[in-house]
């Protein structure tokens, strides 16, 4: 096996010294390395990202300062965020007669503070919120709408998140057209634990919505259900501001031979701010340093430039690899490839190619000299819903890695979202694995495609109607209006 693993890659590649190099950093990746400590430091030291908060700054330098002291060129790329948000403190009471309690409660991003005496209104029961549940919109006016959830374990894992997001896209949109006073969600996790997700608006989003611990959101229904009237109370201390400027942090090793040529692998920095953003997504944070610390270490030299970009804004609407489109316009032509992680820690089993099937031959021979790790199969449907998005609608080959949900979903954007959920030894295979595909591309003799025009890519978000999982994200409107991105 190992015999013919040097014979195919030997036929991919002019240098002799490809396959002796892919063997060392499969090595090295698979060996004790900073790994493990630079995620507990992230995680355990510098905690949740939300971006915009000191924390979030705090993890912008030490990733630079990771790369430095891996003889890495690095730099924060400075790009502005459309609102500024944080939640402070949030409380919620239901009252009623002779009924009175509190309960934990978490916003949803965007959500305004509220007067010093709250957000008071009656609650309404919507169940799931089924369409019908919105037919008398007059009912629902000045009302907290109660919205039932499916509980979100393993067992449903990413399918049930993705699900839960799609839901809650319709159910926010006919909330705000019946002037609804906001929305409760019952929270999909159970034993009171909260989580945020973005609103399908972005920042663009003008309706109080809350989670609420799905304990005390049954007890509110087993109350309504008896006829008893129910009244919510929100007192929410949240910072709303102006647009202000974030980093990315970008690296790169420069290619010997092709050194235009770029091939990138990204994750995100930031996470939202209840747990410590271990699985989403500094697990891949810390997978991406290591990848150019090993690099550097062995003084491999690729063929082409490889560039490790960690985006900021990720998480309020993928907006730091948006940035990052804009501010490398003129060089997008020569991405060859981009790849982007973004679900912890769970096994790959192969890669999203987001309608690009010309990629996959190749991809499948690159993947041959960690073929042990697998088996992989490949994915040609588009994602959307991480940092890929900018890159495929402007045309950019470029893949996600598709993983096992592990414990991802259960833990996403949550209070559990720490240390002690990562898969260590997982995330040291998958480092192995991104780092053989990244270093396989950089050094590939011949890459058989080249960026999609804008009429290329009209017809691919066509083919694969990718536009309802844009509005899910909120990233349609931008397609639309021909501002993400810009269009002729």
């Amino acid at each position: 096996m190992k015999f013919f693993r040097v014979i195919l890659l030997s036929a991919l590649v002019s240098t002799p010294s490809y396959a002796n190099d892919i063997q060392r950093l499969i090595s090295t990746m698979q060996s004790n390395t900073p790994l493990i400590n630079d995620l507990q430091q992230l995680t355990d030291e510098i905690g949740g990202r939300l971006t915009g908060s000191e924390a979030n700054n705090h993890s912008v330098d030490w990733a630079l300062s990771k790369f430095k002291q891996a003889k890495v060129t690095a730099n924060k790329e400075y790009f502005q965020m459309p609102r500024a948000w944080i939640e402070h403190q949030a409380k919620g009471k239901v009252t009623g007669q002779g009924i009175e309690f509190t309960m934990q409660i978490a916003t949803m991003p965007f959500t305004y503070t509220t007067a010093e005496s709250g957000l008071n209104a009656e609650i309404v029961d919507l169940g799931r919120a089924q369409p019908s549940a919105f037919a008398a919109p007059e009912k629902l006016k000045n009302k907290w709408l109660l919205v039932e959830t499916a509980i979100l374990d393993d067992k449903a894992g990413i399918h049930g998140l993705f699900q839960e997001y799609i839901d809650f896209a319709e159910i926010e949109r006919q909330a705000l057209d019946a002037q609804a006073t906001g929305i409760i969600y019952m929270s999909s996790r159970a034993k009171n634990l909260l989580y945020r997700h973005l609103p399908s608006t972005g920042a663009d989003n003008k309706l109080p919505i809350i989670v609420i611990e799905r304990e005390k959101a049954l007890k509110i229904k087993r109350l309504l259900a008896n006829n008893h009237t129910l009244n919510f109370n929100a007192q929410l201390n949240i910072s709303n501001d102006d647009a202000y400027q974030t980093a990315n942090v970008i690296a790169e090793i420069p290619g010997s031979t092709h050194a235009d040529e770029i091939v990138l692998i990204g994750a995100h920095i930031d996470s939202f701010d209840m747990g410590t953003g271990a699985l989403d997504n500094g697990s891949n944070v810390v997978l991406v340093i290591d990848i150019a610390r090993q690099i550097a270490k062995l003084n491999i030299k690729p063929k082409r430039t490889i560039r490790f970009a960690l985006f900021n804004g990720e998480e309020q609407g993928l907006f730091g690899s948006w940035a990052y489109t804009k501010q490398h316009l003129n060089e997008l032509d020569k991405h060859v490839i981009t790849s982007t992680i973004d679900i912890g820690t769970g096994k790959i089993t192969g890669f999203f190619t987001n309608g690009r099937a010309e990629v996959i031959p190749l991809l499948n021979k690159i993947l041959a000299p960690v073929q042990t790790l697998g088996p992989f199969e490949q994915v040609n449907v588009p994602v959307v819903g991480t940092d890929n998005y900018d890159f495929m609608v402007n045309g950019v080959a470029n893949l996600v890695a598709n993983q096992q949900d592990s414990n991802y979903a259960s833990n996403y954007h949550a209070e559990s979202d720490t240390f002690d959920k990562v898969d260590q030894v997982q995330l040291k295979h998958n480092a192995t694995i991104m780092a053989a595909m990244v270093l396989g591309f950089a050094n590939t003799q011949h890459i058989p495609w080249q960026k999609q025009n804008q009429q290329q890519v009209e017809a691919l978000i066509d083919k694969f109607d990718v536009e309802a999982s844009m509005k899910t994200f909120g990233v349609y409107q931008g397609w639309k209006n021909k501002t993400r991105p810009v269009r002729d």
